[in-house]
C-alpha cells in the first residue's frame, strides 16, 4: 500500500506516509482515492510554513499560525512581533512538527467523512 499511497499523495514526506498508512489501512480503493484527494487539498506543505515563518523577520509575524488554523496565536504573534521574535525563532526550529501535527489532525477529521460515503 505504501507505493499506492505515495502515488496518490506524492508530495507527502516519508513520516507522513507512514502515519497515513496506519490511518487508511481499513479503507477500500475508492475510499482511499477519495481520502487522498480530500487530504491533498487540506494538507499544508512544510516548506510553505517555513517560508511564512521567515516572513516574521521582515514584519509580518504570525502568518504561519493563521495557515495552521491557530488564529489566537496568529493574532498574538502579529501584535507582539512574533513574541519579540523569540516565538518566530522557535517556530523556525519546529516548523516540520507543527505542520505534521496539523496534517495529522486534518487526516483524522477527514477519515469519518470518507468512511461514511
Amino acid at each position: 500500500m505504501d507505493s499506492n499511497l505515495f502515488g496518490l499523495i506524492p508530495n507527502a514526506e516519508p513520516e507522513e506516509i507512514s502515519y497515513l498508512e496506519t490511518v487508511v489501512k481499513d479503507l477500500n480503493e475508492e475510499q482511499l482515492k477519495n481520502f487522498s484527494l480530500m487530504y491533498s487539498s487540506k494538507r499544508k506543505d512544510p516548506q510553505t510554513i517555513l517560508i511564512t515563518t521567515l516572513l516574521g523577520f521582515i514584519g509580518i509575524s504570525g502568518v504561519q499560525r493563521f495557515l495552521l488554523e491557530q488564529t489566537g496565536m496568529g493574532v498574538l504573534y502579529l501584535f507582539t512581533g512574533g513574541l519579540c521574535a523569540i516565538g518566530t525563532i522557535i517556530d523556525i526550529v519546529n516548523y516540520k512538527s507543527m505542520t505534521f501535527d496539523y496534517n495529522k489532525n486534518q487526516a483524522m477529521k477527514l477519515l469519518p467523512l470518507v468512511k461514511s460515503k
